[in-house]
């Protein structure tokens, strides 16, 4: 056993990450039965996913800048605090508008674990084993992607769905027990402590982030724009542009911004940024729609979906460790890039998908999706985090979270926007909406769709190659 690895500080950080992971699959299993039991439609629960989207992408970067100035632990512990509150006050909702507001909340809380969780696991490790740490990560955030969806299903089925919500409690109580500890015994994140002058928080930067990331969300989310009149679609455009605009300009002037914008300066972060936001983008298009082609098309049940969607994870939980090690001894560059080809042959082969293939197929698709995953992330965030000075890890971690989340919002959106464009132009209906009613064309639709998938994925490969071999610092 390396003494020089500091394991609480780790396990800690491991188990932020995987609170992250169950609490999103057990959410999103849970959806139909809140609905209905809150009486209220799939665009009204979608509000709840909303929600938690806009205070996790909006606030990780201010969290992450947080944590650089007054210590990571201190934040990451308060995280799992509001986490807990946040799941409880869900678990009481009486109305799907009590549980947007209450998800919100748990938002807040999950910006604060996350934006710190993957920082701390460098800082608990020596600076040569950055990819192990982030692999370690990657595979406790998946292991809550494999035991959410199963575990939540027997909740509903056995206890209630407000259960869900409070399954999460105990271990939000065990992080705050590690994070005491860790406290205790001195076990301090390195934090490079600046200069008086940029200590300061920079509020006002604080405030425009929030403001233009709020609207770059409603934006690029198809839920928020269908509801809006077209006047408001281009107020709101306007202002995100006058927000965004405004923030660089704050924090090009400020003595102590929120991100120093010299970062993207360094070819590593920005390219390895971008990557991740091609990745979720192309990933999010294709596990999007391959649900609905499984039960729709192939009339797979419930179940069995399920059961066949553990192929990805199981890859992504047993292999990132192993990509981590590599990327320790060769750089990022290798196995991130190997990781984006299998998301592409992935998302090229479900082109070829058709009305009557055998699931055996769709099980190829998600088992090059888990590959990619494994072999893509810890690379990828360890070069991201890494390859910033050590003050400025909390915002790195914090950017890696911003760029997936709005990777998935993007690919929701692209692939929805796809998804109708091409059923309507196979069907010849300019006003018809994407129904498995006609399975040929909602095939050729799909496969459409996983074509520009892959194309985003070359586009993501091209990123990865373009950043350098150089290790992480």
């Amino acid at each position: 056993m390396d003494s020089r690895i500091n394991w609480l500080l780790l396990l800690n950080a491991g188990l932020g990450s995987f609170l992250a992971g169950t609490a999103s699959r057990i959410f999103a299993v849970s959806l139909p039965t809140i609905a209905n039991s809150l009486e209220t439609t799939i665009v009204g629960i979608s509000w709840a996913v909303i929600s938690f989207q806009i205070s996790t992408i909006s606030l990780s970067l201010v969290f992450g800048r947080i944590g650089d100035i007054y210590g990571r632990q201190t934040i990451f512990g308060l995280g799992f605090v509001v986490s807990a509150i946040g799941a409880c006050l869900c678990g009481l909702s009486q109305n799907v508008f009590q549980l947007i507001v209450f998800r919100f909340f748990q938002g807040i809380g999950a910006s604060m674990t996350q934006s710190q969780a993957r920082a701390l696991a460098m800082d608990s490790m020596p600076k040569e084993s950055a990819g192990k740490a982030q692999g370690f990560m990657t595979t406790a955030f998946h292991s809550g992607v494999l035991v959410g969806p199963s575990v939540g299903g027997l909740i509903i089925d056995y206890v209630h769905w407000r259960a869900v919500f409070f399954f999460l409690l105990p271990i939000a109580l065990v992080g705050m027990t590690l994070t005491l500890l860790n406290l205790k015994r001195g076990n301090r994140s390195r934090v490079f402590m600046p200069a008086d002058t940029q200590t300061a928080i920079d509020y006002l930067g604080a405030v425009l982030l929030v403001l233009a990331t709020i609207a770059l969300i409603a934006i690029i989310d198809h839920r928020i724009m269908e509801i809006v009149g077209f006047e408001l679609r281009i107020v709101i455009i306007v202002l995100f542009a006058g927000l965004f605009l405004g923030f660089l300009y704050r924090e090009s002037t400020t003595a102590s911004p929120i991100l120093d914008l010299s970062l993207f300066r360094i070819r590593m972060f920005t390219l390895s940024g971008l990557s991740l936001l091609l990745v979720g983008v192309a990933q999010v298009m294709v596990g999007f729609v391959l649900p609905f082609y499984l039960q729709d098309i192939l009339h797979l049940s419930p179940s069995f979906m399920g059961f066949l969607f553990i192929s990805a994870p199981v890859f992504t939980v047993t292999l990132s460790p192993v990509a981590g090690w590599v990327a320790d001894k060769v750089g990022p560059r290798l196995p991130s890039t190997t990781g984006i080809l299998f998301l592409v042959i992935a998302a090229f082969f479900g082109g070829f998908l058709r009305a009557d293939s055998h699931w055996t197929s769709a099980v190829v698709v998600l088992a090059l999706w888990g590959l990619a995953t494994a072999l893509f992330y810890p690379p990828n965030h360890a070069a991201m985090i890494g390859s910033v000075p050590a003050q400025h890890r909390g915002v790195a971690t914090g950017a890696v979270y911003v760029m997936f989340g709005l990777g998935s919002t993007f690919g929701i959106s692209m692939g929805t926007l796809l998804l109708t464009a091409a059923f309507r132009y196979y069907s010849g209906d300019a006003s018809a909406t994407p129904t498995p009613a006609n399975p040929a064309v909602f095939v050729s639709a799909m496969n459409f769709t996983f074509f520009v998938a892959g194309i985003m994925g070359l586009m993501a490969m091209a990123c990865s190659a373009m950043r350098g071999k150089e290790k992480s610092r």
